[in-house]
């Protein structure tokens, strides 16, 4: 046991780091320093040995550990051989982690060992394979080896459509059972489709309404069913909405910039809203990605003395990122320069290394969970429109992808006046002065809360912070009539400088953060006109129908 314990604490010493943090072998940055305090790794080997002989000694009468819902199934329970699997493997997991916490370097060498070990634990779990999971056994036994057949056919389909399925995707259809909200193209070019929506009262408010979904995500994250549709919601409250939908890139867009994207999307889209709406301002949202976006747009219309956006909405949006939570762990200049080199004059992230990138952020949740399923369980993951959309990935021009990681995640130059130049304008974002609406999610993994929180401390003008519960999407698709999850306020209007001094002076409300969001758009959004008739308006006419074309593009 005692050398099996030295062999592990080498084999951190000796952890590739680098390639870790550049995402490819041999990415050329210099090791760091890894050690260990002798007393905490003395600590740490006798707790592992006494814990090591209280399972010994317990032999094949191990119990299945609790809490872990991989072992949750009764089966581990009446099958000793498996139990004693979960209970060694639960051991070797925590001593693991009690290890990669107690390594000696700089935060970010820590964060990365700590993300390593985590995957790696996750990918020896016992329940991901055959021999050991006493559930998938358990039901091949019963079904006489039916799961196993089916698990792999399961495993040959997921091979040909190239990414392991998380939902039953031949029940979703876009346009048919999602991105159903009623609707025309309007305009379109290389990059996006603007999407106007018919209005469902018959009085809008004068100031029109446009939502900047992620071009890392298709738009209809924002339209999924009628019942949980923010873009249904904001129909419904009297908006003229439209949207922007990304064209999902192909060889054709394998040279196009950040610059180019601001400049001919979402530049062109305010102006275009503007236009067929004949409205001087209008109200903008940005998502995630497109919060970035919308907020560079800002900056560089501001740079040019233009304000044709009144107010903003940023959800779950990064433009200060200080703090990009576990995301951090890739970034560093010798991935940055390899992606550059790679592909910063012309070339296309694919999208499904990007959709596996992201899964792996969460892999028992979103990886093994699905490959004891599909593969081992032989079952079919049920119809969830969300992990649907998920699977429905989409690429990233290469000069884009490279500008924002440089710019954003390793320079953070958006928050630095006159560092960053975008459209031939050097990028205040202290000259974006509106009303601007923000929200956080509390468990997001992508866009952690405090950097969801820091553009609190970026714009000047007057601003309304909100924290929703749940993660990165749950939390920013809560409809109101489902009565989930809650959201804070604070009503001082005070912003001190941590997201945790907010909370403090915050309250907790039931449910949907939505409607607080509504009526604080319609304090921006004018006095209420009727309702157009048609579409468009002069050379701005009906194209073809939502969800329009572009977004049924694959990857």
């Amino acid at each position: 046991m005692t050398e099996n314990w030295a062999k592990v604490v080498q084999s951190l010493q000796n952890m590739d780091i680098g390639a870790l943090g550049a995402g490819m072998p041999g990415a050329g940055a210099k090791q760091p320093e890894i050690r260990f305090s002798p007393a905490k790794l003395q600590a740490l080997q006798q707790q592992y040995l006494q814990d090591a002989m209280g399972l010994f000694s317990q032999s094949m009468t191990a119990v299945v550990p609790k809490g872990d819902k991989r072992f949750a199934d009764e089966a581990w329970g009446c099958n000793p051989v498996a139990a004693y699997a979960a209970a060694v493997y639960t051991l070797n997991a925590r001593a693991m982690m009690a290890l990669a916490d107690a390594v000696e370097s700089d935060e970010k060498t820590r964060t990365r060992i700590r993300f390593a070990v985590e995957q790696w634990m996750a990918a020896a779990a016992p329940s991901n394979f055959l021999a050991f999971n006493a559930e998938a056994q358990k039901k091949a036994l019963d079904t006489k080896g039916e799961s196993i057949a089916k698990g792999m056919q399961n495993l040959l389909h997921d091979m040909r459509q190239g990414h392991v399925s998380m939902t039953d995707e031949s029940v979703f259809e876009v346009g048919k059972n999602v991105a159903t909200t009623e609707g025309a193209v309007v305009f379109e070019n290389a990059y996006f489709q603007l999407i106007e929506y018919k209005p469902l009262t018959t009085k809008v408010y004068e100031r029109p309404f446009l939502m900047v979904p992620p071009c890392i995500n298709k738009f209809y994250i924002l339209d999924l069913q009628p019942e949980n549709s923010l873009v249904r919601y904001a129909v419904e409250q009297g908006h003229r909405t439209f949207v922007v939908s990304w064209r999902n890139p192909d060889a054709s867009l394998a040279k196009a910039t950040w610059d180019d994207y601001i400049e001919q999307a979402v530049i062109k889209a305010i102006a275009v809203t503007q236009e067929i709406t004949g409205a001087p301002t209008i109200n903008a949202l940005g998502f995630c990605v497109g919060g970035t976006m919308l907020g560079t747009a800002l900056a560089v219309l501001a740079a040019q003395g233009e304000k044709p956006v009144a107010s903003a909405t940023f959800l779950t949006s990064l433009l200060d990122f200080t703090d990009t939570g576990i995301l951090d762990v890739f970034i560093d200049e010798a991935f940055v320069k390899y992606r550059e080199k790679e592909m910063g004059k012309g070339g296309l992230m694919k999208g499904k290394d990007l959709a596996s990138t992201f899964s792996f952020l969460r892999p028992n949740d979103l990886v093994w969970n699905y490959v004891v399923g599909n593969y081992l369980k032989g079952e079919t993951p049920p119809p969830f429109d969300l992990l649907y959309w998920n699977s429905d990935c989409t690429n990233l021009p290469g000069p884009w992808y490279a500008w924002y990681l440089r710019n954003t995640y390793l320079e953070n130059n958006l928050v630095k006046p006159g560092k960053a130049t975008v459209c031939g304008e050097k990028l205040n974002l202290n000259l974006v002065d509106m009303p601007v609406y923000i929200y956080g999610s509390r468990e997001d993994h992508i866009v952690p809360i405090g950097g969801a929180y820091a553009s609190t401390q970026v714009f000047p003008g007057k601003k309304r912070f909100v924290m929703g519960a749940s993660g990165h999407i749950a939390g920013v698709i809560n409809p109101p009539a489902k009565g989930k999850r809650s959201h804070w306020i604070r009503a001082d209007g005070k912003f001190p400088k941590s997201q945790a001094t907010w909370l403090e002076g915050a309250t907790e409300y039931p449910g949907s953060w939505w409607p607080d969001w509504s009526a604080w758009l319609k304090s921006h959004a004018g006095k209420q006109i009727a309702a157009p008739k048609t579409y468009g308006k002069g050379k701005y006419k009906a194209m073809e129908p939502a969800p329009g074309s572009y977004v049924k593009a694959k990857a």
